[in-house]
Formats: C-alpha cells, structure tokens, sequence
C-alpha cells in the first residue's frame, strides 16, 4: 500500500466538512490528553511511538478497516514511520505533513457574511489553537481585527481579493497567542491600533483604541464607540462592524467567557468582566451576531465552521451570561479557572515588543489548546 501524505488544510476539511476519521496519535500520553486533532466525527487511538517499535501487529485489531486512517505525531517523523509499518501490513493509511506543529499554525479562511455595499467579512480559523481573526473587506479596502502572527496568510489573502489593508486591530494585548498585528501594519503601511490601557509596556508606535472611535473601511464602519469592555483585560476593547456583527475579542465566547487572571489581576478584573458583560452587552441589539477571538471546543462551530451566535441567543444559552448572584459569578470565575496558557507571560512580553524570539521558539511558546476560557 501506499502511505499518503496530508497537509494541515486536508485535516481542516475533514473537520469543517464533519467527516468520519479516526486518528492513530503517536506522541505520548499526557501530550495527546492535554491536545489533539478535534472533529465532530473523529475517533482516535494514542498509543506511544515508542511501543511501537517492534511493529504494529498487536494494533491491528484496534484500527478499523472502513474509515480514512491518520497518523500523527509531533513533528512527523514517528508518523511517517507508523504509517509505513501500517502500509506494509495491507493497510491504507495517511500521515500528517508537519504533524501537530503544522496544525497549530494552519488558518482556514471563511466568509461569515455581507457588509454594506458590496463588502465581505472573513473569519479566518485556526482549528489547532482555537484562535479566530478578521479581515473586513470593502470598495478596494480591509481592515483586519487580531491576527495571528502568520503575517503572510493575511497579506496573501488581500492580495488575491485586490484590496489594500489599511487598518490592523487588537482587541487587547494577547496572552495565548502572538500577534501579528503591528508587523502587517508595518509592511503594509496601514494604521495599527491598540487599547492605550493595554500598552503602558509597549516598546514600539501604536495608534490609541479609544471609546468613540469611528473607522471607515470603504462603505463600511468599524465601531469602538461605548464599547470599551474590560476584563480579560483591563484595555480589551469590543467592536461592532456595520451594525451587524459585535466582535468581543476575549471577553465572550460562544460557550465560554473570558478568564481575567492572565496579567494575574483576577480579583481586581473580575468585577470590570461582570459588569461588561451584564451591563454594557446588555445594551447591545440583540440580533447582533457574536464573533469572538477564540474558541474552546469543537462544538463551537457552526455547519459551515465559522464560530459565530446570536447575540440575544448568547444570552438565553450561555452559562456565564446567566449567573445572577454576583458573588456567585466572582466565585466561578475565580475559582474555576483552567490552567493558564503556555508561556503566557513570555507570550505578552513579546506583544508588548520586549523580546523578539526566533521562529522556532514562537512555535513552542504557542503549542497546545486555547486556554483564554472559563466554562
């Protein structure tokens, strides 16, 4: 049999398309329990590549013969090699390109809707880490809201779609992932804005994120007025794009909110969480559809995996939306914290510009599951 080779967006099919996969995950046992491949339809299977190394006989039993097979393992040289002893046994088998570092970088690009006149706005998802950035485009213009630091996919896309980007968002200073914000800006020229309360530690230009703030892209408008949200941190900042469409950065999820404990100031941020989201949301429209930065788990997506709701249905459905006892809600936010971000603090003093680690280096800070949650 022939192993065949797929790449991260093959797999992202798979998952957005909610086919049938099951996954023979090869790295050891407490790496795959903290991160995998998720699908709606997957199964898996995580034996060690180590016990593997007198060959797969025993395994056989376990390794259906009527579903696609995927082999993964970190990096993807244990894959290729488990994936070669389950081909010379007569099976057909696949193994991932890359492996589990080219799926915590990969974005899949998708539509989520229309804006005025003609305009389009993308969510681009990055299934492997949960994050979620935005590209607003409009008559020859884009804007683009918390990108992830592969610059490239952002500039390229622009480029195929003819437009210009002009304005580069963060809706606070990330924690969990780094921000390719300010170098899109950079080498494209367009302006780069950032929540002032977010950058007092900053080290490089930024223009201020301030409430009231009004910004056309073509005939559409980007609006940060009123919407000044802190919590997860003390700057985060929502946005609402045409009346339509309320991005909330870390501050609500779709079956989460945001953990105000990542600049370790859970106490104080709290009550700043609480009272955006059962004060200032709550003035919002209802009918406006919730588009936030990350997501947790895989239930999350939509049919066409786009991770967006209502958000009057947000209100009804979501379990941090719908705790009336403050003291209550304090507790659960508090006290029920997942563990914290992979070198999260390593994470901010590069999105401040403090240190400017190589590329490998980025990778091993970003790997492992969105943890910007509570639920």
């Amino acid at each position: 049999m022939t192993v065949i080779k797929w790449t991260a967006a093959d797999v992202a099919r798979k998952v957005i398309d909610n086919k049938e996969l099951f996954i023979l995950d090869v790295r050891n046992a407490d790496a795959f329990e903290d991160w995998k491949i998720d699908g709606h339809k997957f199964e898996y299977l995580n034996i060690p590549y180590f016990e593997l190394l007198d060959g797969v006989e025993e395994i056989l039993p376990k390794i259906p013969e009527d579903k696609e097979i995927l082999v993964v393992c970190a990096k993807e040289g244990s894959s290729i090699m488990v994936a070669e002893m389950l081909s010379e046994e007569g099976r057909e088998v696949a193994y991932l390109e890359g492996g589990m570092k080219s799926w915590s970088m990969y974005l899949e690009p998708i539509k989520v809707g229309d804006l005025a006149n003609g305009g389009e706005l993308y969510q681009f998802v990055r299934l492997g880490k949960g994050c979620l950035s935005y590209m607003a485009i409009s008559e020859g213009e884009a804007a683009i809201i918390d990108a992830v630091r592969f610059t490239e996919v952002f500039t390229k896309f622009a480029e195929e779609k003819g437009v210009k980007i002009t304005h580069v968002f963060d809706t606070h200073l990330h924690a969990d992932h780094i921000s390719g914000g300010r170098h899109i800006a950079a080498a494209t020229g367009a302006t780069y804005y950032l929540p002032p309360k977010d950058a007092e530690e900053v080290v490089f230009e930024y223009t201020a994120l301030t409430d009231g703030l009004t910004v056309q892209i073509g005939s559409s408008k980007i609006e940060v007025g009123a919407l000044y949200s802190p919590g997860h941190t003390i700057g985060s900042t929502s946005f609402v794009i045409d009346s339509k469409y309320l991005l909330t950065g870390d501050i609500l999820f779709i079956d989460s909110i945001g953990r105000p404990d990542l600049a370790g100031l859970a106490e104080d941020w709290v009550g700043d969480l609480r009272e955006t989201l059962y004060k200032r949301y709550r003035e919002l429209a209802e009918d406006l559809v919730v588009l936030p930065a990350h997501f947790m788990i895989i239930e999350e997506l939509n049919e066409d995996g786009t991770v967006a709701k209502r958000l009057g249905d947000l209100f009804a459905e979501n379990h941090g939306l719908n705790i009336e006892d403050e003291e209550e809600f304090r507790k659960t936010v508090t006290d029920n914290l997942p563990p914290q971000p992979n070198a999260y603090q390593q994470i901010r003093q590069v999105n401040m510009g403090k240190i400017t680690p190589d590329n490998d280096e980025q990778t091993e800070m970003e790997i492992g599951p969105n943890r910007c949650a509570v639920r």
